[in-house]
């Protein structure tokens, strides 16, 4: 018996430790089914989730009534969960571009004081991963849900210089330019190493 309330225990002191999650509700869709005895409604909810220090991932959910929807959502988009590496812990670290069915992302890096610019579906995406300096446009589909998978699919391609150097067994200094080309990065190695 006190081994199975230590196991209780235990459990409550994991979930202290796992970080809090802000969510964002992106959209909510009513859809409804005509039948015999008139129409029958239901909600898909599209929500963000992400820990605003580089972890962010997408959800959606259906039910009959609008809290369980995104209850829902918000269970899956925690299980979908990506790490995004930060320069300086504001901002991307290059410039990409993300793709999805017909909706197009771009999205680049921004000098510090720049802020979120942004549209939308996008918009929630940044701020739930915790950018604050991001200049993105979407080309293409302005379906929410394309948005959000586009940007996504942009965001698991960014690499850190850490992560290059490491993948070709170089410094982080080696595969960064020089002092004279570019000053602004040369500051980027001191604080990597």
């Amino acid at each position: 018996m006190a081994e199975r309330e230590n196991r209780r225990g235990r459990g409550r002191q994991e979930r202290e430790e796992t970080p809090e999650f802000a969510d964002r509700l992106v959209a909510i869709n009513r859809v409804s089914k005509t039948v015999k005895g008139g129409k029958r409604f239901g909600f898909a909810a599209l929500v963000v989730v992400g820990d605003q220090r580089g972890r962010v991932g997408f959800g959606k959910g259906k039910a009959k009534e609008v809290p369980e929807a995104i209850r829902k959502a918000t269970e899956q988009a925690k299980r979908q969960m990506i790490r995004v590496p930060l320069r300086e812990g504001r901002t991307l670290h290059h410039d990409i571009e993300g793709r999805h069915g017909a909706g197009k992302v771009v999205m680049r890096a921004a000098p510090q004081g720049t802020g979120i610019i942004a549209g939308g579906p996008m918009r929630a995406v940044f701020e739930m991963l915790g950018i604050q300096d991001v200049v993105a446009k979407s080309i293409g589909s302005q379906n929410p849900y394309n948005m959000i998978r586009a940007t996504v699919d942009g965001l698991e391609k960014v690499a850190s210089p850490r992560s290059v150097a490491q993948r070709r067994g170089k410094k982080v200094a080696d595969i960064l330019p020089k002092r004279e080309d570019a000053p602004a990065e040369s500051s980027l190695v001191a604080e990597e190493a």
